[in-house]
């Protein structure tokens, strides 16, 4: 079906081409007419976070704490609050800041403050609309006025600096970079960015139609931009190369369009069916709001399939033959073995010794990932210098740390206020509370919020184990129906939550990707070890993002001035994002090998031959996503860092340590071991060419005649 296809895109080049624009301006259309707006947040339903806020919102559905977002104001002075002067100041802002037409909620008078034991520092909650995206900028003038005279700082995620890079324009430029130096050649550079190009831009149009029908994160088009112009970028490059190799064999370029497709393309096509398995895994995590981010991303894999087995074969016809011009250097073309060939026999010569190596350092960075201890980083964790950072450390040093990271209870009480003093009496005996800040009737009296400062700050590992002692023995011990909600809260529940579940969902990724490639290649260790192999790869990044981010080891090369714990959906992020791509390189070198296997060559020659032939190929397609991903580093938000470092190292580990030794190193132990297979296993199982099929070797040059273009030269 594939050579089908591919033969059919390259004699309708031109309609091909057509049918893909028309797509790029219909789908932009779509999603500019239909598409729905990303969510910024997530509900853990279920979670005693979640049935607090329920329960509020129940009462009163107009509490700002529900319909605003919700921050502080913290106010510093050198002399004191008390001070008159200092009171007629306070008393001024705080009239500015109410006005403003995006504030729903804050302190109308300097006694609504709280004000620290040395009048030094002064808090208040503010509340600003969700539809207005002015009121921070106005907030921050009105800081910048007082300037000198007061200090105002504010906290809250809308007050926070940075964000995720937009590495797009960077990714195409290193793109174009190493793929010049891979090909020589301006035409075979500017295929796979074609194609790349055209995939993404109807990808991420489908984002935003998804984004209509699930919650979809306001981080999934970075996201799916990313995955999608690397795997884009990968899938044509796999293919050119070889389309380029089959002119040079003497193929005229119709013939060599389906030597591609009949190799590459199907290795591609499994490849792609891979990263899905691994993207729409997140399914499995249960959370809604992960739903548009597997499905925005796993729709963008399938575009850049469905570009490169139909967009780049009508592309390769018209380049024709000329795919090689336009050269940029000229490469002295060599005969007999590579440099990839004599280190493909150098790994073979000592494969106990190159296995025994690459696995010792594999497990060394491992190590550290079995210490990783996850919750989300707090305002203590921003860029130095920015206003909630300013507001985290002078509230930790006016109140101490806890006051960063308030806790609600929320509590019905049917108008009896006395049962909420009561709880809010035995909390405050509880251990891990600082204070009891308040207790808030809500207008019916039927729900009462008590306001609970812990002693140590939101990321702690206290803070958390308070959480739960009052869950478990303080709310129980006072026979009443209350919850402990709030953001600190509900970060506990999320960090639970997804480490309670993440191993199910990479279990059912390893397992289905494990049938997948068993069903493709045939064998049982080759698919094991694969798996096995991809996954210390990644523990191995895990490893890095722990001595780096928790443990504080060589962080200040990249900006992290202190250890902290793990945000807690990275290790899914990475995994989901990560699999999937060191899928793709393991499938790109072991259909090389197995096609030579089946075309009756030893194990080991078709090792080094299949090495050989793909090892130029995955570097250049690795050193661009190593690119890409390191420029998230670059970014101020610590998550954002994090996450773009275990990409990066990840995808170096795979395609260097993994793919270029221990994967040659294990199959040459594992001799012709590696395509065994039971034989009632075999008859039962599908048989799946991810290489060319036999009959259609001969057949490769026997192609229909190319219809050339007017004017063309062949």
């Amino acid at each position: 079906m594939l050579r089908r296809l591919a033969s059919a895109c390259f004699v309708h080049r031109r309609l091909t081409l057509l049918v893909w624009v028309l797509a790029v301006v219909g789908m932009s259309f779509a999603a500019g007419a239909t598409g729905g707006e990303f969510a910024e947040g997530g509900r853990l339903p279920g979670t005693d976070s979640d049935l607090a806020y329920e329960l509020l919102l129940s009462e009163a559905p107009q509490d700002p704490q529900i319909d605003g977002d919700t921050g502080r104001i913290v106010l510093s002075v050198d002399g004191r609050f008390d001070d008159p002067a200092v009171d007629a100041m306070v008393a001024g802002f705080l009239d500015d800041v109410a006005a403003l037409p995006g504030v729903l909620d804050s302190p109308s008078t300097p006694e609504a403050l709280l004000v620290s034991d040395d009048s030094s520092v002064a808090t208040g909650a503010i509340s600003l609309g969700t539809d207005d995206t002015a009121v921070v900028d106005e907030l921050m003038a009105l800081r910048a006025d007082l300037a000198g005279e007061m200090t105002v700082d504010y906290s809250g995620y809308r007050f926070q600096d940075g964000g995720v890079p937009s590495t797009e324009a960077f990714g195409l430029l290193a793109a174009m970079v190493i793929l010049l130096i891979a090909f020589g050649s301006l035409v075979a550079m500017g295929l796979p960015i074609i194609t790349a190009l055209f995939g993404i831009v109807i990808g991420l149009a489908g984002v935003e139609l998804w984004a209509a029908a699930v919650s979809t994160p306001d981080f999934t088009v970075q996201v799916a931009s990313m995955v999608g112009i690397g795997v884009g970028i990968d899938y044509a490059l796999f293919i050119v190369t070889r389309y380029r190799e089959s002119l040079k064999a003497g193929s005229r370029p119709h013939a060599a369009v389906l030597e591609a497709i009949d190799t590459a393309g199907r290795a591609v096509v499994f490849a792609g069916v891979t990263v899905m398995i691994s993207l729409m895994g997140m399914l499995l995590m249960g959370m809604s709001f992960l739903n548009g981010l597997a499905l925005g991303t796993s729709s963008a894999v399938l575009v850049a399939v469905l570009a490169a087995i139909t967009l780049l074969p009508a592309l390769l016809g018209f380049a024709g033959r000329r795919i090689d011009r336009l050269s940029v250097h000229r490469r002295t073309e060599r005969t007999g073995e590579s440099g990839w060939h004599r280190w493909s026999r150098f790994v073979q010569r000592h494969p106990v010794a190159c296995a025994a190596s690459g696995i010792a350092l594999l497990g060394a960075l491992v190590v550290p990932s079995f210490f990783m201890r996850f919750a989300s980083a707090d305002a203590g964790n921003d860029p130095a210098g920015t206003t909630t950072r300013l507001a985290y450390d002078t509230l930790a040093d006016g109140f101490g740390a806890g006051y960063n990271g308030p806790l609600l209870l929320v509590t019905r009480i049917d108008g009896n206020v006395a049962l909420a003093e009561q709880l809010a009496a035995d909390v405050g005996r509880t251990e891990g509370v600082a204070t009891v800040a308040g207790i808030d009737v809500v207008p019916n009296r039927s729900v009462a919020v008590i306001t609970v400062m812990p002693t140590t700050g939101p990321q702690e590992q206290a803070t958390a184990d308070l959480v739960h002692r009052l869950r478990d023995d303080v709310i129980p011990a006072g026979g009443v129906t209350a919850h402990v909600g709030g953001q600190t809260a509900g970060d506990v529940d999320f960090s639970e939550q997804m480490s309670s579940r993440l191993p199910i969902f990479i279990g059912a990724v390893l397992v289905l990707s494990f049938l997948l490639l068993m069903v493709v290649f045939r064998s049982i260790l080759v698919p094991l070890k694969a798996v096995l192999l991809n996954l210390m790869s990644i523990g191995a990044a895990y490893g890095v993002l722990v001595a780096v981010f928790q443990w504080g080891w060589f962080g200040w090369l990249i900006g992290v001035e202190q250890g902290a714990p793990i945000e807690p959906w990275a290790p899914m992020m990475l995994f989901a994002i990560v699999f999937g791509l060191s899928m793709d390189y393991e499938v790109f070198l072991l259909s090389s090998v197995k096609e030579r296997v089946d075309r009756g060559e030893s194990n080991s020659q078709a090792v080094v031959e299949g090495l050989a032939s793909t090892a130029r190929v995955i570097t250049a397609a690795a050193a661009i996503m190593v690119c890409v991903f390191g420029t998230f580093v670059l970014g101020d938000i610590r998550a954002i860092k994090l996450i773009g470092l275990g990409l990066a190292v990840a995808v170096f580990l795979d395609a260097t340590l993994v793919r270029m030794l221990l994967v040659p190193a294990t199959m040459e132990l594992l001799g012709d071991r590696n395509w065994w297979l039971p034989k009632r296993l075999a008859r039962v199982l599908p048989v799946v060419h991810v290489d060319a099929p036999p009959h259609v070797e001969p057949l490769l040059n026997s192609a229909p005649a190319e219809r050339p273009l007017a004017g063309a030269r062949r």
